[in-house]
């Protein structure tokens, strides 16, 4: 399960410094902006030194969380099952969740590689808008990637990602809905803490 959803966070988030503009406009502005502020943390000389590591991976959960909409991601991700669920499963649920995603993210993001994003287009619904972009690697293969984002005040979050076509919370609720039926929930629990303390584990080894 996981190695698939790493597999899309190390496409969403190895942004490149190269973007093009085939239209611009508020939820666009934000998400660059956004992106742009993790790949400064991540390209800094002074934050890349081993005594950094820390300072540095702390940097870059602070501006994932202020780009990301998490327990939206959770909720959606556990769909149906969610519904069942008490207060403290789903702050525990949001928690791990959160903690997962970041953790990965930061595995992914610290092994950055240079390619080339275009942002095409947004599209407003109301309180949710849909950025569209394209990815050249350095391949020159084009690979879309859409982001979902939802308006809380006056600044928009990222709920979801889909790459050529397959969303990040579908592969999740898939996954966590398959275990869940043949199992429990409180095992799909100790699964992603169990994956949790694995990413723990390659952290403090490298």
């Amino acid at each position: 399960m996981f190695k698939k959803i790493a597999f899309i966070l190390i496409l969403v988030f190895s942004l490149p410094m190269s973007i093009q503009y085939a239209a611009a406009g508020e939820v666009i502005d934000q998400l660059k902006t956004s992106i742009d502020k993790v790949i400064d943390i991540v390209k800094n000389k002074e934050l890349k030194k081993a005594e950094n590591t820390a300072k540095r991976r702390s940097m870059i959960r602070k501006a994932i969380s202020e780009s990301f909409a998490f327990d939206e991601m959770a909720k959606r991700s556990l769909a149906a099952h969610w519904r069942g669920r008490t207060d403290a499963e789903k702050k525990e649920f949001v928690a791990l969740f959160t903690d997962l995603l970041e953790r990965s993210y930061i595995n992914k993001i610290e092994s950055y590689s240079d390619e080339k994003i275009i942002y095409q287009s947004e599209n407003l619904d109301g309180e949710y808008a849909i950025v569209k972009t394209k990815m050249l690697t350095t391949k020159n293969v084009e690979i879309p990637v859409d982001y979902k984002m939802l308006k809380s005040g006056s600044k928009w979050h990222v709920y979801d990602v889909a790459i050529e076509g397959v969303g990040l919370v579908n592969n999740y609720r898939t996954q966590f809905n398959k275990i869940i039926r043949s199992s429990s929930y409180q095992n799909l629990v100790k699964r992603m803490q169990s994956k949790q303390d694995e990413i723990d584990f390659d952290e403090k080894s490298k």
